[in-house]
């Protein structure tokens, strides 16, 4: 069989290991944050909506 060909029957006689153990994954609590966070702004809105516009007539 040349490189390249498709052989069907190697499709069929494929192992797979599928032995997950609960241990091989990340817990979603292993890093979890009770913090606060605070945004501090100090441009008004009339200098937020402009910056937006810049950036629109940019891209």
């Amino acid at each position: 069989m040349g490189f390249g060909s498709y052989d069907e029957s190697e499709q069929e006689n494929q192992e797979y290991d599928a032995d997950y153990d609960e241990d091989d994954g990340v817990s979603a609590e292993e890093n979890a944050h009770d913090g606060d966070v605070e945004f501090e702004f100090t441009a008004s809105n009339d200098e937020l909506l402009d910056r937006l516009e810049d950036i629109k007539d940019n891209t």
